[in-house]
Order: C-alpha cells, then structure tokens, then sequence
C-alpha cells in the first residue's frame, strides 16, 4: 500500500482519540457523569490511557501475526494519545480528587498500592513522550532511544496492573487487557526466537560452503 494513500490514518487516530474527551466534557458540563462525575471521568480517561497504551504495543504484533505494516505509521501517535490521556488522568485525580493536596497525593502514593503503580506508569512515560521525534532518534542514537523506548513494555505491565489493583470486584475486563498485552509479548517472543535461528541457521550454512572450498 503506497505511503501516500496512508496519509489519512494519523488525522484519524488523533480525531478518533479525541472523541471520547469530547463525550466525557460534554456529559460533565451537562451534569450526566453520574452520581460521582470525578470518579467516573478518573475512570473513564484512566482506561483511555491503557487502551492507547496497548493498542501501540499491538502494533508490531499484528505485523507479527498478520503481517500488516500499516499500525508501525499510527504506533507513535497511539504511544502520544496514551501519555496525554494518562497525564489527563493524574490531572483530574491531583486537581479535582485531591484539590492540588501534594501532601495527600504522597500519602496515597505511599499507602495505596494501585496509586503507586499508576504513578510509577506515567513517570516511565514521560521520558518517552520526550524522545518520540525522530530527531530524538538522531541525538540519542538508536540504539539507544531502542533501549530507552523498550520501557513502553514495563509501562504496559504497571498499567495493566495498576487497573486490576483499581477493581475491587469483577476483575475480568482487566484480566482480558493482560491477556492482550501478554499474546504480543509472546509473539515478539517467537519472532525474536524464529529470527535468532534463522541467523544461526544462516551462519552454519556460510560455515558448511566456506569449509568444502
């Protein structure tokens, strides 16, 4: 698929992204967020955040899997929307939970598991966010902006995590998210695997010409 008839796919991941922050600033200004509107938009973003966040990691999965390049073009812009829904997401929990209360976010951040785990997700973030232009490629070198972006994993790990620790009862739909987040790890796993042979299959096949020369 030539790049040019690609060009639409960013404008719409970030139009798409926007959609649900629309919807839960219009709900909140006509008062329809229910009983608890701070709960329910801290929700709601929080779960945004994990979404982008695993949608870019699915990203070299689904090229894995299927084949497909087209998600490699969206997977920065994915990575981007899930660091700006995270940082909304601490936003409305220091702003409007805690009323700007630095001592009180410290304190749930040393008390309360969950909170600790989400804080550490978007600490992680926030460097990577930092280093998403390709000039920051340029700068760093890339094998070390590979090296520094491999904690998008990590981060995907704290993020799920930090939802389970979040629910207090049914914890299928954070349990589901793990799966997602686990198959791709399992994929690049086999690919990395798969390709470590090939190169070693590839290395003894130059051996066996080079010897009977």
């Amino acid at each position: 698929m030539a790049k040019s008839k690609l060009n639409w796919l960013v404008p719409a991941v970030v139009t798409g992204a926007l959609v649900p922050f629309a919807s839960i600033g219009w709900r909140a200004t006509h008062h329809r967020l229910g009983a608890n509107p701070i709960a329910t938009a801290l929700n709601q973003v929080g779960l945004l955040a994990l979404i982008f966040l695993l949608a870019s990691l699915c990203c070299t999965p689904l090229k894995i899997a299927l084949g497909w390049t087209w998600p490699a073009r969206v997977r920065r812009t994915l990575g981007l929307c899930a660091f700006f829904s995270a940082l909304c997401h601490f936003t409305i929990y220091f702003a409007l939970d805690q009323n700007l209360a630095l001592a009180s976010v410290w304190k749930d951040v040393i008390k309360r598991p969950f909170i600790a785990v989400g804080f550490a997700a978007l600490v992680l973030l926030v460097p990577l966010a930092l280093t998403s232009t390709k000039r920051s490629v340029t700068k760093l070198g890339f094998p070390r902006w590979q090296a520094l972006h491999r904690l998008a994993y990590a981060i995907g790990v704290l993020a799920v995590v930090h939802f389970y620790l979040r629910v207090k009862a049914d914890h299928t739909q954070p349990v589901l998210y793990g799966l997602v987040l686990a198959s791709g790890f399992a994929l690049r796993l086999i690919a990395s695997a798969k390709k470590s042979r090939d190169l070693r299959l590839r290395a003894a096949q130059r051996a066996a010409r080079s010897g009977s020369a």
